[in-house]
C-alpha cells in the first residue's frame, strides 16, 4: 500500500529535500520531520508542511527552531532522544530514515518497534545492525523498503518471489566517484574540494567523500547482504562511470535482470514511498541515445583501500563492520577537518576491521559498545 502518512528523519538533507518536493504529487502527508542542525531550512519546511513535530539533534539549533516557529504551535524536540521519539510516536504508517551515519540506528529500530514501516536511505542502519533490524522487521512485520538507487534496482529486479527464490549473484554497480583511474600517488595529494566533486550525483559532504574513497560502496555491499540475504562472495561490484545501469541481479539460469534511468534519486525514492504501485513521475527520462556508450570495469581493490578493508570486514562479519563504520565516520570528519590526508581514511579503517574482535551474536550494546571504542582509538591517534 502507497504510503499515506510520512515522517522524515534527515529532512534539511539531500534525500529529505527530494522527497518533500514528491509528496503533494503522490497525496502524501508529512505528519513529523527532523535534522541535524539547519534550523533556518526546517523552520521553511515546517511552514510549507506544516508537521504535528519536529526534532533537530542539535540543542541549540532546536532551541532556535523554537523561537522561529514559536508562533506554529509545533512540538520541537532534540537531541538523540528527541530523534526516537519522534521516530516512534509519529502519527505515520511510514518513516523514511535519510539520517547520516549510525546515528540512524536507534531511530530506525524505535520505529520498526512501534509497527511502522520503514524506507532506508540511511546504509549505516544495516551496516552495523543488520542481524538485529532484519530480526526486529520480522518480529514485528513491517516492511523495509530501500531508497538507494542501487538496493532499490536489486528490489524492483526482485519482486516476481518465484524469480527471487533463484537468484544466483547480485550485480552492484559503482560510479567510482571523481578518482577512478588515479593512482594512489595521485591519491595521496588531493584536497577536500576534489574529493567533493562527484561527477554524477548531487549528495551532501560525508556520503560524497565516500563515494570518492569508494568506502560507499562497502557499506552497499553489506547493506545489500541483509536486504537481500546474499553471502558477499555472492555480490559482484562494478565499476559503472555512467551510473545508467543502477544495479542487477543474475538468476541460476544465467539471465541477467537490471534497472536503468537516469541519475536521479527521485524516481527511487518514489518507488518507497508508493510500493507495490507505480505512479507518473515528471523527472527526465532515459533514451536509446544515453545508453549508447555504457561501460563496465572491475574496482581497483589495490588503489581504493577503503572498498578493500570494507569488503574484509563484510566477510569477517561479526562486529566489524561497525568497526569500519565508526572508523570512516571519524576518519572522514579529520580529512573533511584538514586534519589528515585522503589516504589515512583507508589506513584507519583497515585497522579498525583488523583489530575487531570475534564476535557473532552481536547484540545492540556490543555495537554501541563497539561504535564507542573504535571512534575513542581514533580520535585518540589523531589529538
Amino acid at each position: 500500500m502507497s504510503v499515506k502518512k510520512l515522517s522524515i528523519l534527515g529532512s534539511t538533507g539531500s534525500i529529505g529535500t527530494q522527497a518533500l518536493s514528491l509528496v503533494d504529487s503522490l497525496g502524501i502527508e508529512v505528519t513529523a520531520l527532523s535534522a541535524s542542525r539547519n534550523s533556518v531550512l526546517m523552520e521553511e519546511q515546517v511552514r510549507r508542511f506544516r508537521p504535528s513535530m519536529v526534532c533537530m539533534a542539535d540543542e541549540s539549533a532546536a532551541g532556535d527552531l523554537r523561537v522561529r516557529i514559536s508562533d506554529l504551535g509545533t512540538r520541537v524536540l532534540s537531541g538523540e532522544q528527541g530523534m526516537i521519539e519522534l521516530a516512534a510516536s509519529a502519527d505515520c504508517d511510514t518513516v523514511l530514515n535519510s539520517v547520516v551515519g549510525i546515528a540512524g540506528l536507534l531511530p530506525t529500530l524505535a520505529a520498526i518497534d512501534a509497527g511502522k514501516d520503514i524506507a532506508l536511505a540511511n546504509k549505516e542502519t544495516l551496516v552495523t545492525g543488520g542481524q538485529i533490524v532484519t530480526s526486529r522487521v520480522r518480529e514485528n512485520g513491517v516492511q523495509l523498503l530501500p531508497v538507494d538507487s542501487e538496493h532499490s534496482a536489486i528490489f524492483q529486479c526482485l519482486q516476481d518471489r518465484y524469480s527471487a527464490a533463484r537468484l544466483e549473484r547480485i550485480l552492484l554497480t559503482a560510479s567510482g566517484g571523481p578518482f577512478w583511474g588515479m593512482t594512489k600517488d595521485q591519491l595521496a595529494s588531493v584536497t577536500v574540494a576534489d574529493a567533493l566533486k562527484h561527477p554524477n550525483w548531487n549528495m551532501g559532504r560525508k556520503i560524497t567523500v565516500d563515494s570518492a574513497t569508494m568506502m560507499n560502496k562497502a557499506f552497499e555491499l553489506m547493506e545489500a547482504m541483509w536486504l537481500f540475504g546474499v553471502a558477499p562472495e555472492n555480490i559482484d561490484i562494478v565499476v559503472h562511470r555512467q551510473s545508467i545501469l543502477h544495479s542487477g541481479v543474475v538468476f541460476e539460469d544465467g539471465a541477467l535482470i537490471a534497472q536503468l534511468g537516469v541519475p536521479d534519486m527521485r524516481l527511487p525514492i518514489q518507488y518507497a514511498l508508493t510500493y507495490p504501485d507505480r505512479k507518473y513521475c515528471s523527472e527526465e527520462r532515459l533514451t536509446i541515445e544515453k545508453m549508447a556508450s555504457l561501460t563496465f570495469e572491475k574496482p581497483d581493490l589495490e588503489t581504493f583501500t577503503c572498498l578493500a578493508a570494507g569488503i574484509a570486514a563484510a566477510k569477517k562479519g561479526g562486529i566489524a563492520p561497525t568497526a569500519a563504520n565508526a572508523a570512516n565516520e571519524i576518519a572522514v570528519q579529520l580529512f573533511l577537518d584538514g586534519r589528515i590526508g585522503f589516504l589515512e581514511i583507508g589506513e584507519m579503517v583497515a585497522q579498525a576491521v583488523a583489530a575487531s574482535p570475534e564476535i557473532r551474536d552481536i547484540t545492540l550494546d556490543d555495537v554501541l559498545a563497539c561504535d564507542r571504542e573504535v571512534r575513542a582509538r581514533c580520535l585518540a591517534d589523531h589529538t
